[in-house]
């Protein structure tokens, strides 16, 4: 069950219809907003937005991996993470609408 991908075009237009900015306006609203995130995640610092979730940046330690394939063992280097955690609010949203069929 696959849906269609949300784009920021469609995010700015939604604000064009629901707030009534200009269309360009709409669009650098949305830029802003998501610039914002961007910078926050960056500077690994956590982003949570009330009734939806959080974006967390999670740090993971050096280890020894396995390439599948050959069995061979690889280092895997430390690294960030993006995590998103959905709240009960927005969890709850998707169910009920998977539970309704839509």
């Amino acid at each position: 069950m696959q849906g269609n991908t949300v784009t920021r075009a469609q995010l700015s237009e939604a604000v064009y219809q629901e707030v009534g900015l200009s269309r360009n306006e709409s669009a650098q609203l949305v830029e802003a907003v998501l610039d914002e995130i961007v910078d926050s995640l960056v500077e690994g610092e956590t982003v949570k937005i009330s009734s939806f979730g959080s974006f967390v940046v999670r740090h993971k330690g050096g280890r020894m991996g396995r390439n599948p394939k050959t069995g061979e063992e690889v280092p895997i280097s430390p690294r960030r993470v993006l995590v998103f955690r959905p709240s009960h609010v927005l969890k709850d949203q998707v169910d009920q609408s998977l539970s309704q069929g839509g």
